[in-house]
This record gives C-alpha cells, sequence and structure tokens, in this order.
C-alpha cells in the first residue's frame, strides 16, 4: 500500500524523449523531476524573484512527491526503496542563497514517506533556469532492499 502523502498521484509522464525511471540491478535513477502537477507547472520562475521562499518549498514537496512516483514503477509500494542520493536544482535569482532551506522541505518528504530509508546524501545547486521555467528540479538515486 502506497504512503497516504502519495495517494491519489499519477506516474509523472516525460516532457520529452526519457525514461521517468531507469533500473540497473539495485540501482534506480529517476529523471530530473519539476514540480508539475497533472500537467500543470506549479510557482513557474526563478526563486527570490518571482518565487517566494514558501512557494519554492512546495515546489521542492511536488518535485520530490513525483520522484517518488515515478519509483513506483519500479517498486510500487516503495517498501523496498532506500534512497541514496537527491539532488535539488533550485532556479535562483541573483543574490539568491537560501538553497539548502529549499532542498529541505523535499527531504522532510522523504523522511515522512520513507522514515530512515529516506535519509540520504544530497546536493543543492543553484542555476539560472529549469525546463518549463520550473523553479525546482529534483533527482533521486535509490537502492532496491
Amino acid at each position: 500500500m502506497i504512503h497516504p502523502e502519495l495517494a491519489g498521484l499519477p506516474v509523472p509522464q516525460p516532457q520529452g524523449h526519457y525514461q521517468p525511471v531507469r533500473r540497473n540491478g539495485g540501482v534506480v535513477a529517476t529523471a530530473g523531476m519539476t514540480p508539475r502537477l497533472r500537467g500543470e507547472m506549479r510557482h513557474p520562475g526563478r526563486v527570490g524573484a518571482d518565487v517566494t521562499i514558501d512557494d519554492a518549498r512546495e515546489a521542492a514537496r511536488v518535485s520530490v512527491r513525483n520522484a517518488l512516483m515515478a519509483l513506483t514503477i519500479e517498486d510500487e509500494s516503495l517498501q523496498r526503496v532506500r534512497i541514496l542520493r537527491m539532488t535539488v536544482y533550485v532556479a535562483a535569482a541573483e543574490g539568491f542563497a537560501d538553497h539548502s532551506f529549499v532542498a529541505d522541505a523535499a527531504s522532510d518528504v522523504l523522511i515522512q514517506v520513507l522514515g530512515e530509508r529516506g535519509r540520504c546524501a544530497r546536493s543543492a545547486v543553484g542555476v539560472a533556469t529549469l525546463p518549463g521555467n520550473a523553479c525546482i528540479e529534483i533527482e533521486l538515486t535509490a537502492t532496491l532492499d
């Protein structure tokens, strides 16, 4: 049974020529997931200019939920998933420096859904732009135990 945090969410559909998730042995990687919810981009723009920190944190939550839903392609219940690494890309205005605070919102979702299996290494990286004018893009690398 899927965690209530993810109940009713669809598996994200690719916006181009790629797979939402790829597995090699016991290692699984997601494509970059943006805060697109049922086809609609949430909170477009650059954090610190067009997007508030609170909205960016919500976008991070949506993005990581999308990444978790992509992982359900390989493990429908997520019971065997252990997150190794998360990379959070933040489309940031010049001078914005709270990337880690934004990424913390995604980390919180991983722990809420997966418990200790959601604690992982993480990078939070500021970039000029992201696909579809997304403010956040998240990639996960996991193992299937």
